[in-house]
């Protein structure tokens, strides 16, 4: 007799994250967990419009924040910094990283990623689900000796408890091991 679905059964959904945002320049990797319904939905990294990552990008490498997404990404890029997810997929009923299922976590291929990056010194995660996620499934997969990493608070709404200031003081460390060009930056007024 087949198995009749609970409703926590169909409301589960294995999810897929995507490529990376890179190039063979990147110094510097920031990694999220994995997308949410509406970075899903859009396509696009970091898509919720309440997700505070692109204002603080765009304040630490001094770009227009209402630039379009193919624009955001140019300028990670100008600036040496990947962008990816820990997860190559996972189930999980709706976006929170809380609801993230353990056991059916997939870490994407870091192994191949770092080979094919070797100018990445510094890794920075998007929240402690990132971290742990990484810890769990990447890090005693690969040597990582000669690369440095750090947790940043995480960009979700659902972080309420940091104000955008404050994370956006934690987020500056990066810039240091970025490098911004000048055309990025905002027009003057």
């Amino acid at each position: 007799m087949p198995k009749i679905a609970s409703p926590d059964d169909v409301r589960l959904a294995r999810v897929r994250s995507f490529g990376p945002i890179e190039d063979g320049n990147a110094r510097v990797l920031i990694l999220g967990s994995m997308p949410g319904q509406a970075s899903l939905a859009a396509g696009q990294y970091y898509a919720h419009p309440q997700n505070a990552f692109w204002r603080i990008i765009s304040e630490l490498l001094q770009c227009d924040p209402a630039s379009a997404y193919p624009a955001r990404i140019a300028a990670l890029k100008s600036a040496r910094i990947a962008l990816w997810d820990v997860l190559q997929s996972c189930t999980r009923e709706g976006s929170l990283d809380a609801r993230i299922e353990r056991d059916t976590q997939v870490a994407n291929d870091f192994r191949t990623f770092f080979r094919q990056h070797g100018k990445i010194k510094h890794v920075f995660f998007n929240g402690a689900k990132a971290e742990t996620c990484f810890k769990r499934h990447v890090a005693g997969e690969i040597n990582t000796g000669c690369i440095e990493f750090a947790r940043l608070p995480s960009t979700s709404p659902a972080n309420a408890s940091l104000s955008f200031e404050r994370k956006l003081r934690a987020w500056r460390m990066i810039i240091g091991h970025a490098a911004p060009r000048k055309d990025l930056r905002r027009p003057q007024a």
